[in-house]
């Protein structure tokens, strides 16, 4: 809690509000901002939402909030987020589904109902995670550029059934679009000869250096070797090569669109 204490402050000395003016804009006390600065009292999720908008921190407040408040994340996930949230450039590779920060909300519910179905998370937990992912779609809006490398079994691997699944390839179609957001597939005809073999994701940083990130079924490992992350980068130029370009994949996503609506009818 400490970390949101002291990014809360910052924010609102950077806006150049008082204790006192920005409790009337976020209509709380300013006693209850006082208590919340000094790590004396946890904030609501309601206050916290308040103070994104009214410190136009584009999300990133409650993205924090989340982070600390990290019961329903696997260990690790949290360092992650961090770095996530001011990161300028993102390249992510998935074998699996569609990266969070990509995903369509019907498609995440799906991913996490099915979770609670199979006895691994409670209600609650889901729900924290899905709460989390919303926030931490936000930094869309914050414009990093963002290269999505995904294994073709990620598209025609119909998470929550057809009917969710289109809107996701369709969610995918509209983020491509985007000056900011690159997807590629990497076909199945890539088959051994493709250079990573589980999901991996590249954060570049304002300072320019680099940190990977990658998890297995219990923790997620944030990587901040260079030469281990190097490597990864040299694997991941190489993936960006060989995967389908761009138009390439775009068309490949509206077939798979396509043939769910068939299947559909």
């Amino acid at each position: 809690m400490a970390a949101f204490a002291v990014q809360l402050r910052r924010s609102r000395e950077g806006n150049g509000l008082t204790q006192v003016q920005f409790g009337a804009l976020v209509q709380y006390s300013s006693v209850y901002i006082s208590n919340v600065e000094t790590a004396k009292q946890a904030p609501s999720l309601k206050f916290v939402q308040r103070a994104d908008e009214v410190l136009v921190a584009g999300g990133s407040l409650e993205l924090l909030w989340w982070s600390w408040k990290n019961g329903a994340l696997i260990p690790g996930f949290p360092e992650y987020t961090a770095k996530e949230r001011e990161a300028v450039g993102l390249r992510l590779f998935e074998t699996g589904m569609v990266p969070g920060i990509l995903q369509h909300h019907e498609y995440s519910a799906a991913y996490e109902a099915a979770i609670v179905r199979r006895g691994e998370a409670s209600r609650t937990q889901a729900d924290e995670r899905l709460s989390l992912l919303a926030a931490r779609q936000k930094l869309l809006d914050r414009t990093p550029t963002i290269h999505a490398v995904l294994d073709e079994g990620v598209l025609r691997r119909p998470i929550g059934g057809p009917s969710v699944m289109l809107r996701q390839l369709s969610h995918l179609e509209y983020l491509s679009g985007r000056p900011n957001v690159v997807v590629q597939v990497a076909p199945y005809a890539l088959a051994e000869d493709r250079p990573l073999s589980h999901s991996v994701t590249l954060l570049t940083l304002p300072n320019r250096t680099m940190v990977g990130y990658t998890e297995t079924l219990q923790r997620g490992y944030l990587e901040q070797d260079a030469d281990t992350v190097g490597a990864w980068a040299g694997k991941y130029d190489r993936l960006q090569v060989d995967a389908l370009p761009r138009a390439d994949s775009l068309a490949m996503i509206r077939e798979v669109r396509k043939g769910l609506e068939r299947h559909a009818r």
